[in-house]
């Protein structure tokens, strides 16, 4: 993740577009819902961060338990991927790391897009499993614009 003066580099580069695109794509096979929160500050603890800003967000209130949060603080180069406890009791823990992981990679060659869009979809690929979509008319509970504070 980028430091000081690279932080600026990154939320300036980030092609959110895509990142919408890849929400929305991950979304459409399941009732889940994805957010991607970005934090101007620093964090100490990227992952009680992102548990505070997945309460904030509301994405403790979905229907199924379903909500996953990818938390990026770029200036503390810290990120975390959180969920609700409904896909949480299907994946259990090892499934963050995974699907943080999956991101890992690509942040460390600069590919910052790539690796949330990874995470994105490694996430969808698990709601998709344990939470199909039911029905065309499921709604989306949650905006799947990239947040930031």
């Amino acid at each position: 993740m980028a430091r000081g003066g690279q932080a600026a580099a990154f939320f300036d580069g980030l092609d959110r577009p895509a990142i919408v695109d890849a929400i929305k794509r991950a979304e459409s096979k399941s009732v889940g819902e994805i957010r991607v929160h970005l934090h101007h500050g620093p964090v100490r603890d990227a992952l009680k961060a992102a548990q505070a800003t997945f309460r904030r967000l509301g994405m403790d209130k979905t229907a199924h338990g379903t909500g996953c949060l990818l938390f990026l603080a770029p200036r503390s180069r810290a990120f975390a991927v959180v969920g609700g406890t409904g896909i949480h009791e299907k994946v259990g823990d090892g499934f963050w790391a995974e699907a943080r992981d999956a991101a890992q990679a690509l942040f460390a060659d600069g590919r910052f897009t790539e690796g949330i869009v990874a995470a994105v979809d490694r996430l969808g690929e698990a709601l998709a499993q344990h939470f199909p979509k039911r029905a065309p008319t499921d709604t989306n509970e949650l905006p799947d614009e990239v947040s930031e504070d």
